[in-house]
């Protein structure tokens, strides 16, 4: 059977609500984008809900909203999607990466408190944190952290957030992968002064394309709905534009998809973890494959993708290989940042510079997963992943040990 990369969940329902916009003007910032703001806010429980074209975009609009601009500094992480570094570089600030924890690849909090400590002493304290390129340039001040709860495990926030108040920062929660997790029974979006989540079509909802902020601050929320909309401000007539602003409105189309998943947010989180935990119970035993780890501050999972790491001295990209070649997709689960192109290219960035999310970008794979997968579908791709693994240990170098 063919199994896909990842699959949306769409129901009858959502399509409906598609087509009656359709015969609705309103197609632009319009009534089921209202109600599908109030519904993230209610289910997240925060004030304000502010919905944007994409994740990448509500990033940038928290990193302006943050007060972040030319020369500043962003602490974050190297293990992430590239947007959680670029929206930093689209105010011309500079992403400073810290490592990530071996275990959740989330930011590590003590080597972000670390950070935080050597950035304000500045001098030569501060250059062993900032990229090659940058160690001798002007640079302004350390303006946030942007913890990303990679893979639907929230970061451990606790410290994260005590470094911040000590420095007097903003927390921006990269929660795009994590709607629906829980920190110590906190919702993610909960923690920082502003967090974003996406709607991608292989996140736990789906707009298609569109993302999230959410805040508690009625000025943060206020500044974030003018600047994506070209800038107006609800006093600003027709065409009045009162700050620079962009075009990141999610539409009526989007919202109405979104509001639809919305209502059916626990179904399909239940769904996921279903999945997730077929995966777990047929991995069990394979004693290559380190199935995701859970840590105790997390008390809600919210399954976004379900990523194994394969263990040295077998080849993470031998498996990826050998599944292509019996028909299963599966993708390395991230390439860290720091070592992608333009990275290397704009910062100077090297092998070695973070140790921890190379082993990890090494070494994850993320198998096919939604919420629409099939017992028997997880089942084709745990037997293949075995064989897999065994052909791959049977070329790796003769006596190694796990």
């Amino acid at each position: 059977m063919s199994i896909p990369m990842s699959s949306p969940d769409i129901t009858a329902a959502e399509i409906e609500a598609v087509n009656q916009v359709l015969r609705t003007p309103y197609l632009s910032i319009g009534p089921q984008l209202e109600q599908f703001e109030r519904a993230v806010a209610s289910y997240v429980g925060v004030a304000h809900a502010i919905g944007v074209n994409s994740g990448t975009s509500g990033l940038h609009l928290c990193m302006i909203a943050a007060g972040v601009s030319a020369g500043d500094l962003v602490i974050t992480s190297p293990f992430s999607f590239v947007a959680s570094a670029n929206c930093i570089l689209y105010e011309r600030a500079i992403p400073v990466f810290v490592d990530v924890d071996p275990v959740t690849g989330n930011l590590n909090p003590v080597s972000a408190a670390e950070a935080a400590h050597d950035l304000n002493q500045g001098g030569r304290m501060a250059k062993r944190w900032l990229p090659r390129s940058m160690a001798d340039a002007p640079r302004g001040k350390l303006k946030a952290i942007l913890p990303v709860h990679s893979f639907g495990q929230p970061a451990d926030m606790a410290p994260i957030l005590e470094t911040a108040r000590q420095r007097g920062v903003m927390v921006v929660e990269d929660a795009c992968e994590a709607l629906g997790a829980e920190y110590r029974g906190q919702k993610a979006g909960t923690l920082g002064t502003a967090a974003v989540f996406a709607f991608y079509p292989n996140k736990q909802i789906t707009t298609g394309e569109g993302g999230m902020v959410v805040t508690d601050s009625d000025q943060w929320a206020a500044l974030l709905r003018s600047l994506r909309n070209q800038g107006r401000d609800v006093f600003d007539a027709w065409l009045n534009h009162t700050r620079l602003g962009y075009n990141y409105r999610l539409d009526e189309l989007s919202a109405a998809l979104g509001l639809v998943q919305m209502g059916r947010i626990e179904e399909l989180l239940a769904k996921r973890e279903r999945v997730a935990g077929w995966y777990n119970e047929r991995l069990a035993d394979l004693e290559w494959i380190e199935r995701p780890p859970i840590v105790s501050t997390t008390t809600r999972m919210s399954w976004f993708v379900y990523v194994i790491r394969v263990r040295p001295p077998i080849s993470r990209d031998e498996v990826m290989r050998r599944l292509a070649e019996v028909g299963i997709p599966s993708r390395p689960y991230f390439t860290p940042i720091h070592l992608q192109p333009f990275y290397r290219q704009r910062f100077g960035y090297q092998r070695g510079d973070f140790p921890v999310t190379e082993y990890l970008g090494d070494v994850c794979l993320a198998l096919p997963f939604s919420s629409v997968m099939q017992e028997e579908q997880v089942d084709q791709v745990c037997d293949r992943l075995r064989a897999a693994v065994m052909a791959a240990l049977g070329s790796a170098a003769p006596g190694s040990a796990p």
